[in-house]
């Protein structure tokens, strides 16, 4: 049940058109039956989008988006910051199962961003807080400071894979909010 390759745009469709029905779910509607299971176990998977998000417990790309199983490629890590380590998955979805958008979906009331805004966390959290500080300077406003993270982001993927605003091969790669309070994705290009 391989399906065939979405282009970037029809892929975007396919989030807002999600987005919108998440918007009114009490449950996701999303394909996670024994079957697409069992599907997707002996056939693979064909994403049609790469999410890169933060480790929020309320942030469910599956959810948001009304997917089901196969249906994205979710990287997750706190303040959606990027790494070699997500590079290289972002690498993996585009160039081995032909996947052709790239999101990065940042979210309100991140407790990264607010970190990096309010705090001065020691440890492993430093690495993340320290991207964090790189992407808003000296921003104070909590939702342009995660916008800024987001574009941020969207940056380096870009600088590092060599993408331009959409690719030779259809790979585009763009930002978005996830507005926790009320459900809604708010795509920033």
């Amino acid at each position: 049940m391989q399906e065939q390759k979405v282009t970037a745009a029809e892929a975007m469709e396919k989030l807002i058109e999600g987005n919108k029905c998440y918007l009114t779910a009490m449950t996701n509607p999303g394909d996670v039956s024994p079957q697409i299971r069992q599907v997707t176990c002996d056939e693979g998977q064909s994403p049609y989008a790469i999410v890169i998000t933060c480790s929020d417990s309320r942030v469910i790309p599956e959810s948001i988006f009304s997917a089901g199983i196969g249906e994205l490629f979710v990287i997750r890590v706190a303040g959606n910051v990027m790494d070699n380590h997500q590079l290289g998955s972002v690498e993996y979805a585009a160039g081995h199962l032909g996947t052709k958008l790239v999101v990065v979906l940042g979210h309100s009331h991140c407790g990264a961003v607010g970190a990096a805004l309010h705090q001065e966390p020691d440890g492993y959290t430093k690495f993340i807080t320290d991207e964090i500080r790189k992407a808003i300077g000296g921003e104070k406003d909590e939702y342009r400071a995660c916008c800024l993270n987001v574009e941020r982001s969207v940056s380096i993927i870009k600088e590092s894979l060599g993408i331009q605003d959409e690719d030779k091969d259809g790979l585009k790669v763009c930002g978005a909010v996830y507005h926790i309070d009320n459900g809604s994705v708010e795509f920033l290009d």
